[in-house]
């Protein structure tokens, strides 16, 4: 089965860095595109980045282009969400998720919500002013 538990959130001031960990089980992270998303308060969910498998490339949305950067870890099977210079509308509850067709490549328009599947539960974010 697969499973996706992100973690690693909490509270932190505004200028700041964070480091969530998305533990991925039930298959290989290298077979697959990994979606981080997120959902403020009252608001949609919002695609944050998408990385393909294999290298194969990673989006950022513009909101976090240059303050987050994704990685992952083959060995551990887990991809991580660095998040520097961290603003208050960054408070979110994060998740990482996989493209619902279990597809390694994440699409061009890639922040389709309705796209990913496998949510698993988020771990929240809040970043104080």
């Amino acid at each position: 089965e697969v499973q996706l538990q992100a973690f690693g959130g909490g509270l932190v001031q505004a200028g700041g860095s964070l480091r969530l960990s998305c533990a991925a089980s039930g298959f290989t992270i290298d077979d697959y595109a990994i979606g981080w998303f997120r959902q403020a308060p009252g608001k949609e969910r919002e695609g944050v980045s998408c990385s393909s498998a294999m290298d194969g490339g990673i989006y950022y949305a513009d909101s976090v282009k240059g303050r987050f950067t994704v990685s992952r870890d083959n060995a551990t099977n887990t991809v991580y969400l660095e998040m520097n210079n961290l603003k208050p509308e960054d408070t979110a509850v994060y998740y990482c998720s996989t493209r619902a067709n279990r597809s390694p490549r994440c699409k061009t328009k890639w922040t389709l919500v309705a796209d990913f599947a496998n949510w698993g539960q988020g771990t929240l974010v809040t970043v104080s002013s």
